[in-house]
């Protein structure tokens, strides 16, 4: 313990190195999570703003097909199709889900600070003219589509904890009622205008609380209640393919940059700066994971790498508008570490973490909601706030209050969501059909014709 408060000291000292630039750095607009509510009139719409943010929103979108050749490489050949399906699929199940009601319950007028109204079903009133509270200078629908695909992206992180065991006809519905009691009720409260966690003042700059932690604790719900892989621990379960888990992790690195510059909402120096400390945290991540590893089994792996990227990634994005680029490599060294240390204990509490969910998404986004709250600068973001090292450390306590309620949260309503569905529905296959794979037992398919 003490040596990690002096680990904290240490790496708070080094990102006051901030502090000398910091302030050179050009005022920025706020991001569309932490700008009150405006006064003025919307303004007309900005082209370049708009431009940013559609093309965000295609990055991001990318990023749910990168995730499922990332998860795909990981499990064995024959479950290939089946977990790339799972992410695959989630592009169509979530935006409908979005267009009908999700958009309308997570960013709709409040209602009790706990979830948005149905004012905006179907998108009605979402239209072309900006939204002051959430995006003043760009179409609201433009607003709309980019949160849309980060709702998209989220329950398709929960499928690598049950990989390769899981009914596809059950985790169709999982979509629906996990999106719709988990995903939609802590976006609003995050980021909808008049959600309790926004009105507390705790900082998400571009999903950590509302995208990486819910999933990773739904993941270690998910893990422990559906149970082990028939065979686990006592036959290898190896990837299959490392080089399309590479490729998958290249186009999550590459989509990212729309997943946290894309938070701007705007095309100015905010979105510059996202874009800039996400990159070096994840390169600084990927490091810190590939020597953790090298030291610990002897040698550096391919896929210790690319999931030391992927840490990176979850570990920056609540601070990504918030903190500079010294602060983003520390938040990225301890990333790798902390996840690579996570992902090697759950052998030790016995629950079948398929594809390191928990460690990676759950773990990392823990920790970087913390570090915003360490590592936050007025001088970087002013709409925002200074964190501990910078003279506050009231946003630490927010943060730490944040992260319990969405830990919380996201883990009993999970569990409840898969009682109540292994109950009425099954939640995995039947003992032949996993022993034969999912590509052939779940969707008639092989993945590879040999």
């Amino acid at each position: 313990m003490k040596r990690f408060l002096s680990l904290l000291i240490m790496i708070g000292l080094l990102g006051l190195a901030d502090l000398g630039f910091a302030e050179e750095a050009p005022v920025a607009p706020s991001s569309a999570e932490q700008i009150a509510p405006a006064a003025a009139p919307a303004p007309a719409v900005d082209t370049g703003d708009t431009s940013w943010v559609l093309i965000s929103s295609a990055l991001v979108m990318l990023m749910t097909p990168g995730l499922a050749l990332f998860y795909g490489g990981m499990v064995r050949r024959k479950n290939v199709l089946g977990t790339i399906m799972q992410s695959f699929i989630a592009l169509g199940v979530m935006t409908i889900l979005w267009v009908l009601y999700g958009y309308s319950l997570s960013f709709g007028p409040d209602v009790g600070h706990l979830i948005g109204n149905l004012d905006w079903v179907g998108l009605k009133g979402v239209g072309l003219e900006p939204n002051p509270d959430y995006a003043a200078t760009i179409p609201h629908q433009a607003f709309m589509i980019f949160q849309m695909m980060f709702a998209v992206i989220t329950p398709a992180l929960i499928t690598g904890a049950f990989a390769e065991r899981f009914k596809f006809s059950t985790y169709l519905v999982f979509l629906v009622l996990w999106a719709t009691f988990v995903y939609f009720p802590l976006a609003h409260w995050v980021w909808g205008v008049g959600g309790w966690i926004r009105n507390l003042g705790a900082l998400d700059f571009a999903g950590g609380l509302v995208v990486h932690i819910s999933s990773g604790v739904s993941a270690l719900a998910a893990a422990i209640f559906v149970g082990k892989r028939k065979g686990y621990g006592k036959e290898p379960m190896m990837p299959h393919n490392i080089t399309m888990t590479l490729i998958g992790a290249a186009l999550l690195w590459f989509g990212w940059f729309g997943f946290n510059g894309g938070s701007a909402v705007a095309s100015g120096s905010l979105a510059t700066s996202a874009f800039v400390v996400t990159h070096i945290a994840t390169a600084a991540a990927a490091l810190s994971w590939m020597f953790a590893e090298w030291k610990y089994r002897g040698k550096p792996t391919a896929l210790g790498a690319a999931s030391g990227a992927v840490a990176g990634l979850v570990a920056i994005t609540p601070a990504s508008g918030f903190v500079g680029p010294m602060s983003s490599l520390i938040i990225g060294l301890v990333g790798g570490v902390i996840c690579y240390s996570a992902i090697n204990l759950k052998s030790k509490f016995g629950y079948d973490d398929s594809l390191d969910v928990v460690g990676v998404h759950g773990v990392g986004g823990t920790w970087g909601a913390i570090a915003t709250g360490l590592f936050a600068s007025k001088a970087i973001n002013p709409a925002g706030n200074d964190g501990l090292f910078f003279g506050n450390p009231s946003l630490l306590v927010k943060q730490l209050i944040s992260v319990g309620a969405v830990w919380v949260y996201s883990f009993v309503i999970t569990l409840i969501i898969l009682k109540l569905l292994d109950a009425t529905m099954g939640l995995r296959v039947d003992e032949e059909s996993e022993l034969a794979g999912l590509d052939h037992a779940q969707h008639g398919e092989s993945g590879y014709a040999m």
